[in-house]
């Protein structure tokens, strides 16, 4: 199977059992830089190395010294075969090109439910951003009920922000945490919606209080960042 290179994952697609997504720590804008292109080298080197495998995007932190990694699956097998066989290779090779790169985990998760682009929207997003929420132990049942409560917000909202194109919920397989990858406009429209009434985005109305005040959430963050590599099977898979 041969690689072709495009920047935008198909985020609500079927075949996707779950999702593995992970951070680098890289330190500075032009290792940032010269990351993105060793992993680009490293997989056009290569063949797509297993059907399994549907896509893998790479996004670069507006902090300068991040990447943050989305890769859908059809299921654990598959990236189970490629951990033993293709993963450390590539790695091997972006490490030889950007010494000193800080993984900092890798999480298991399974979209749950999404807010896609309304139709005949064709915006291309100028930003993701990543929001990370942590629980205080697994609880599936939870992590549901977390996200059923934003959507019921989403549902009430009065004045949603204008500059969201598109926003997919997944639960982490552990059942501590919950991950969004909202599709953004553009950073600024992001910054602006923060900014908008009603601490954060979101009005001031009950529906969002309750998100707001959720029992059990311990951590998490809000993270933007711009597409830099989507990379997924070409001609021949």
């Amino acid at each position: 199977m041969s690689v072709r290179f495009d920047s935008r994952p198909d985020l609500a697609r079927n075949d996707a059992g779950l999702v593995k997504a992970s951070t680098w720590d890289v330190g500075t804008p032009e290792r940032q830089r010269r990351t993105v292109e060793a992993i680009r080298e490293a997989w056009d080197s290569r063949d797509w190395p297993h059907p399994g495998l549907l896509s893998y995007t790479v996004h670069a932190g507006e902090d300068g010294k991040t990447l943050f990694h989305y890769s859908q699956w059809s299921g654990e097998q598959a990236y189970q075969d490629f951990f033993r066989h293709g993963r450390d290779e590539r790695n091997t090779d972006i490490d030889a090109a950007v010494p000193g790169i800080r993984r900092l985990g890798l999480h298991t998760l399974e979209l749950y439910r999404s807010t896609p682009p309304r139709e005949g929207d064709g915006r291309e997003p100028g930003c993701v951003v990543i929001v990370d929420v942590e629980f205080e132990g697994p609880d599936k049942a939870r992590q549901r009920d977390w996200v059923d409560t934003v959507f019921e917000a989403l549902g009430t909202d009065p004045a949603p922000a204008p500059g969201g194109i598109s926003g997919h919920f997944h639960v982490s397989t552990d059942g501590t945490r919950v991950l969004n990858y909202a599709e953004w406009e553009s950073a600024g429209a992001h910054i602006d919606a923060l900014a908008a009434p009603g601490a954060g985005i979101g009005s001031s109305t009950p529906q969002w209080e309750r998100v707001r005040s959720y029992p059990g959430v311990t951590g998490g963050g809000v993270h933007r960042y711009a597409p830099a590599l989507g990379i997924r099977p070409g001609a021949g898979a």
